[in-house]
């Protein structure tokens, strides 16, 4: 169902959320901004200034662009790359005030239905429409639908993602375990009883425990979609210690507590991933675009492992759905540069080019179909690639539960008010898992704040 609002159409997180390898953090924690000119100099005069977020795939973009996109066009690219929190905070200030510093920024599929209905986006539809080497059909439906509002296109994904499981199909095999390839939840939590401490030091199971919307947030509310649960009813009326919403949180909460890895109130999608790079879990239901990291030719767990469609339980699947994406400043005086560079970094020939330059597991995928059918690519993600295209084909924002909703979102809820209401019952949450809080404590204070943002809907 349509909301109430323009701005509360659509939304997303994981980050899920965003692919952060082992070996890639101390790269990260360097990068917190670059200088203008990162990408090259232009002899035309011509420039833009891009603001985006510091992960592993946009780091190789900033590498790639002086000797690749500036060299073709003639149009010089200014980055500021700050980490995502920073980024959040930078780019609300930004396009809220159309301060015109920035022409492209990296958004989530989260942000640009809300800033699309505040009128702060320039639309992408007569781009795509003149550019046809582009290949909008090519890029996954549910990807242009979650970057659209009111059927207007306002972002292009630079890399996409869902959810999965992802297990050590060596230590299942062991214990003479069988994975199904659509498991449901109560299947899993069998199963990590029955690894947990199958080597030294190994728990069943990781799940994010740390506090924030886009850390513990983004799994449960997957499984609370499967269980029957839901933010808010179709009428905006908040369902958050309702009976779906409270299984499915006892349910995660016990999980973690009897059999998930150790710390896990801080732990969030880096420290999970480390977890099973480092044999201290053995499965982890996370982000689809963990996967290129595992499988990377200097990881410890390359080969042993094996990827299940998101759990569920009453939902036919439950896999969450986001993509960092860019989006052109409303205000901005340079739309047309800035679209050649949103159509060469979101491109196949930009696909084509890593995978040449630097090497086939470091694409930006998750987002067009003709990666898919590549086979260089498909060797090089032989383990991940299908069960991550079926994830992300799957994924239904607009219908992710058992009930209808009042606006669009799988792990999320997409209101700007979500922000802060997912960040608040997230701590609860993780209060609840460290054994300081019971679940319903934490619901019944969850359902109070979210009354409050559904009455402001329902008015």
């Amino acid at each position: 169902m349509r909301a109430p609002h323009r701005r509360a159409r659509r939304a997303s997180r994981s980050r899920g959320r965003i692919a952060i390898g082992v070996v890639a953090v101390a790269l990260l924690a360097s990068t917190t901004a670059c200088a203008a000119g990162a990408g090259g100099k232009s002899d035309t005069g011509h420039s833009i200034n891009v603001l985006m977020v510091n992960n592993p795939q946009m780091v190789d973009l900033q590498r790639l662009t002086a000797d690749n996109f500036t060299a073709q066009t003639g149009i010089t690219v200014n980055y500021t790359v700050l980490p995502e929190n920073d980024l959040r905070d930078k780019v609300s200030q930004e396009f809220s005030s159309q301060a015109n510093q920035y022409d492209v920024a990296s958004l989530s599929n989260f942000e640009i239905p809300i800033y699309a209905g505040n009128n702060w986006l320039y639309p992408l539809d007569d781009f795509v429409a003149g550019d046809p080497e582009f290949d909008q059909p090519d890029i996954f439906p549910s990807m242009t639908q979650s970057l659209s509002a009111d059927g207007v296109l306002y972002g292009e994904p630079f890399y996409g993602e869902s959810s999965f499981l992802m297990y050590r199909k060596d230590i299942l095999d062991a214990k003479g375990v069988v994975m199904p390839e659509r498991p449901t939840w109560q299947q899993v939590a069998d199963i990590a009883a029955t690894v947990d401490h199958a080597e030294p030091d190994m728990r069943g199971i990781c799940l994010r425990g740390q506090p924030g919307w886009g850390q513990v947030i983004a799994p449960l509310t997957t499984v609370v979609n499967t269980f029957g649960g839901t933010w808010f009813d179709k009428d905006w009326t908040a369902q958050v210690n309702g009976p779906g919403f409270t299984e499915a949180t006892d349910f995660y909460v016990n999980l973690v507590q009897q059999h998930g890895e150790l710390g896990a109130p801080s732990a969030g999608f880096t420290e999970c991933l480390t977890a099973l790079a480092q044999s201290k879990v053995a499965m982890w239901y996370d982000a689809t675009s963990a996967a290129g990291i595992l499988e990377a030719a200097d990881s410890p767990v390359k080969g042993k492992l094996a990827y299940a469609q998101a759990p569920v339980e009453k939902t036919a699947s439950s896999g969450w759905l986001y993509a960092w994406s860019w989006a052109i400043e409303k205000n901005t005086q340079k739309s047309t540069d800035a679209w050649k560079f949103i159509s060469w970094a979101s491109g196949k020939g930009y696909e084509n080019l890593v995978g040449n330059e630097l090497g086939w597991s470091r694409v930006p995928a998750g987002k067009r179909s003709s990666t898919y059918e590549n086979p260089q690519y498909l060797s090089a993600a032989a383990a991940f690639a299908e069960p991550t295209k079926t994830a992300i084909t799957e994924a239904n924002p607009t219908d992710p539960g058992v009930q209808p909703r009042p606006t669009v979102g799988i792990q999320f809820v997409g209101i700007p008010e979500f922000t802060a209401l997912g960040t608040k019952v997230s701590q609860d949450i993780s209060s609840a898992i460290a054994g300081q809080l019971s679940v319903q404590d934490a619901l019944n204070r969850g359902q109070e704040l979210a009354t409050k943002v559904g009455v402001t809907y329902q008015q």
